[in-house]
């Protein structure tokens, strides 16, 4: 071997002892350089790979939009099958609802009659215990029993007890009844002098005198003295009272409140 092939051994075996590292020491990677580590080596890549989309077809999208529908389908199947069914039983309870309805009905119809038929009974009854007490406890003249009331009703009202009682507002039709009549009164409000009244108006036409049940007064007793002769009162005065001390009759206010005379039929119960 020359000088030169020597020498150009040496210079590859310097460039070789210089490309080869030298180890210093035997120690484990430390923590934070682990994944430069796994990264040289090749264990971790440096960008993942996406999922493949899964394949698809016209088909597909078709059936599962096909299974949708029905499903759907089915579902509101179910909500119109409950719907029916609770139709169907809020039927069913109307018709109970309705039927006791007019169960009740004809009950309530039944007790109207009943109270009706109290109700007329009462007042028949309180008729007749009227026309007792009237005849019992008043005066009486033929047929007739006459009661003066000791409490204070205009016209309407006095004309209203007596009929709640069986019987009418006294209506004395000739002097034989005026005279017993005004005897009666007398001596009940003795020895004072309260007008009741009668059963006597001039209501329906001014001057025209009818009694209670409609028929003309042919009697009168009107007071006649030379300062106050009656009737005096025209159209303003239409009903008629007698003075308990002579007996004499007066027209006055319809609505002015006084004693009244009632009478009452003893032949039957009015």
């Amino acid at each position: 071997m020359g000088p030169a092939a020597t020498s150009l051994a040496l210079l590859c075996l310097c460039s070789l002892g210089a490309s080869v590292p030298t180890r210093t020491s035997d120690a484990a990677p430390t923590q934070a350089s682990l994944p430069e580590v796994k990264k040289a080596r090749g264990d971790v890549p440096d960008i993942l790979p996406e999922p493949e989309p899964e394949p698809t077809s016209p088909v597909s999208d078709f059936e599962n939009s096909y299974n949708y529908v029905l499903s759907r389908l089915a579902g509101m199947d179910q909500a119109i099958h409950k719907l029916n069914v609770g139709h169907y039983t809020l039927d069913v309870k109307v018709s109970q609802l309705m039927d006791r309805l007019s169960r009740m009905d004809a009950k309530v119809g039944e007790l109207e009659d009943s109270i009706r038929e109290v109700h007329q009974h009462s007042k028949n009854n309180r008729k007749e215990i009227g026309r007792l007490e009237g005849c019992e406890k008043g005066r009486r003249m033929g047929y007739k029993c006459y009661l003066v009331y000791n409490s204070y009703e205009d016209y309407a009202g006095a004309s209203r007890k007596c009929l709640e009682r069986g019987g009418r507002m006294a209506m004395p039709r000739d002097r034989k009844e005026q005279e017993a009549l005004a005897d009666y009164v007398k001596s009940f409000f003795h020895p004072g002098n309260w007008p009741v009244w009668l059963g006597i108006n001039d209501l329906r036409s001014e001057g025209m005198y009818l009694f209670e049940d409609g028929t003309r007064v042919s009697y009168f007793q009107w007071r006649k003295h030379f300062l106050s002769s009656q009737p005096d009162g025209g159209r303003r005065e239409n009903c008629v009272a007698m003075s308990s001390d002579d007996g004499d009759w007066w027209d006055h206010y319809c609505d002015r409140t006084m004693n009244y005379l009632c009478e009452f039929d003893d032949r039957v119960a009015l």
